[in-house]
């Protein structure tokens, strides 16, 4: 027993001394994993991210936020923005102790994405990280919706009956086109209520991630019935805007003329707007080279990704002329329409192009609709009632079978423009509206047109367009232009078609053509915010908007949308627009009702008639 004993003495001091010759290294450590003290010149163990959550914030924004782990020195977010396509790095990295990232994503695409929140330390071959757990997005997405509504909200405003983003989605412009403000110019009084449907342009601009009103814009010449804020327009850089007042009543001609008098009713004026370091002016007032009553030109205008085009048109003028250039003096065809074209050099404006259809026809109401392509160099246009049956791209247009609506597509050589096709849908018939919506890529090699009044009961893409069973249920057509020819490539209809929904009612695709925005401004659920219960019907004229994408030359539908407060008759889809770079959508809604003033304002009150507001996702 006594061995044992000294037997075990010497083993405790041989492990003693084992112990202190191991202590003295550079690489062992007796801390605990997970520890963050160092022992001698060991770094500190990198620790998980900690309570990471994901809260949703208007406008667009996700808001990470989390405790610091032990260890890191900054901090990595990666995205699956669709839950399939595997995660990448998103937004900036962040140092240890802001514990918080905002991420803006295009909140249409991201309603089953996936997050992951890094916690790393070293750099680049050194560098080493550990991952939290994955973050899924769930629900209506509703939080990040953004809401806009008019400083000066008032009954029957109609705020949102006209919506342009700028390319990268940092400046929107909203027209009013029935505010009653008497004021003139730009930041004028916006109390005042004493010029009846004279309308009102208000435009916002997001600053450092957070949206406010940067300009309420009126006519230099407001009058009652005016409509300015109808129709509008902002280049790529929303720095020019156009706006249209189809009511204005001037008799002057071309750019710059006399806007005192209003001996010319409804002959219609566009008002170009210029913005240096966030102040706007006006440019311009421009005027048709044939001013003539009642012709409505600025019912419809459209700029050039660059400013310097644009494409104005008069569906109510009269001229019996066809092409490019043709006699416009005459007044033989009542209604049949005309576009105009204008460029801008140093900042000076002059008419380019007077176009008319190549099939002029009284009532036909050629430029009640229109698209410019981004480069300037592409012009479709809407002819609201053009008459003929055909069927495709240059078919048969020389009869009056069908009130169906036509397209004409131009373009545009060294200075002159000239027509390149006429288009009509794959199955043409009455009272249809083909081109009541139209869209160019900015290429101008993908075309959507849009036929609210299409009366097929199918569903999704190129389905069954042969039976009339859903009066009004809509649908989109998507044209491609390949070595000058065009061809139809898709007939879209919705997810949910049914009878009176209008699909197709206003639309818009980003600029590279391969995103597509579609209302159906009449659609009856009551589902709120992204990818609710689309297949009921207890909220009639609510409005809906739904989202398709283009992948290898197919397309397929991505997204379900609705307000935030759905509500019946609103007609949410009104209007919209995708940002050229598909980042940031819009979608008016005419007849909504709160009495909230600016962005993010409370939306749960109805007391307000039509004053209107503007979503943006």
């Amino acid at each position: 027993m006594y061995v044992k004993f000294l037997y075990g003495i010497v083993v405790a001091i041989a492990m003693s001394l084992i112990a202190a010759c191991s202590g003295s290294g550079s690489n062992s450590s007796d801390v605990d994993e997970g520890n963050s003290e160092s022992v001698g010149n060991e770094e500190p163990k990198l620790g998980l991210p900690q309570g990471v959550t994901l809260r949703f914030e208007a406008v667009k924004r996700f808001r990470f936020d989390w405790i610091d782990a032990e260890g890191a020195t900054h901090y990595r977010l990666l995205e699956n923005p669709d839950g399939r396509s595997g995660f990448s790095p998103a937004g900036t990295e962040v140092g240890q102790g802001i514990q918080t990232l905002v991420l803006e994503v295009p909140l249409y695409a991201r309603a089953n994405a996936q997050y992951i929140l890094q916690a790393c330390k070293g750099v680049e071959a050194q560098e080493t990280c550990n991952d939290s757990e994955i973050l899924s997005v769930s629900g209506t997405l509703v939080g990040s919706i953004g809401y806009f509504k008019a400083s000066n909200p008032d009954p029957l405003d109609h705020f949102g009956s006209a919506l342009s983003l700028s390319a990268d989605g940092s400046t929107l412009a909203v027209g009013a086109f029935d505010e009653a403000g008497s004021a003139t110019g730009v930041g004028g009084d916006q109390d005042k209520n004493d010029a009846e449907h004279a309308g009102a342009v208000y435009v916002f601009s997001r600053r450092t991630g957070i949206w406010v009103q940067e300009a309420y814009l009126k006519a230099s010449s407001i009058d009652v019935y005016d409509i300015f804020g109808e129709s509008l327009s902002l280049s790529a850089d929303g720095n020019t805007l156009a706006v249209g007042a189809f009511g204005e009543d001037s008799s002057a001609t071309g750019v710059d003329g006399d806007q005192s008098n209003n001996d010319a009713r409804s002959s219609g004026a566009v008002y170009v707007f210029n913005r240096r370091q966030g102040r706007w002016s006006q440019q311009a007032y421009i005027k048709a080279s044939n001013t003539d009553r009642y012709d409505n030109f600025g019912e419809a205008v459209h700029l050039s990704a660059d400013g310097n085009i644009l494409a104005v048109g008069a569906p109510f003028e009269s001229s019996s002329a066809v092409g490019v250039g043709g006699d416009q003096s005459n007044n033989d065809a009542e209604g049949a329409g005309a576009v105009y074209l204008f460029s801008r050099s140093e900042e000076a404006w002059e008419q380019e192009s007077y176009v008319k259809a190549s099939n002029t026809e009284a009532f036909d109401h050629f430029g009640a609709g229109l698209s410019l392509s981004g480069d300037g160099k592409t012009l479709a246009v809407w002819a609201r009632g053009e008459d003929s049956n055909a069927i495709g791209v240059d078919g048969d247009q020389l009869n009056n079978d069908s009130g169906s609506g036509a397209v004409y597509l131009f373009i545009r050589g060294d200075s002159t423009w000239v027509q390149q096709a006429y288009v009509k849908a794959s199955n043409t018939d009455t009272h249809d509206g083909f081109g009541r919506a139209l869209s160019l890529s900015g290429d101008g090699d993908t075309l959507a047109v849009g036929a609210p009044g299409e009366d097929s009961s199918a569903t999704g893409l190129s389905s069954d367009q042969s039976n009339n069973d859903a009066e009004s249920a809509g649908a989109v057509y998507i044209f491609s232009r390949n070595a000058g020819t065009w061809s139809q490539q898709t007939y879209v209809k919705a997810s949910n078609t049914d009878t009176g929904d209008r699909f197709g009612h206003a639309l818009s695709l980003s600029g590279d053509g391969n995103i597509l925005a579609v209302t159906a401004s009449d659609e009856d659920s009551n589902a709120i915010g992204i990818g609710g219960d689309q297949f009921n019907n207890s909220a009639g004229g609510a409005g809906a908007v739904y989202l398709f994408y283009r992948r290898e030359g197919s397309w397929a539908q991505q997204a379900y949308l609705k307000a935030s407060n759905t509500d019946r008759f609103e007609y949410f889809g009104e209007s919209l627009n995708l940002s050229a770079d598909g980042n940031t959508l819009a979608v008016g809604a005419i007849f909504e009702d709160s009495s909230a003033t600016g962005v993010n304002g409370n939306q749960s009150n109805n007391d307000l008639l039509r004053a209107g507001a503007v979503y943006v996702y």
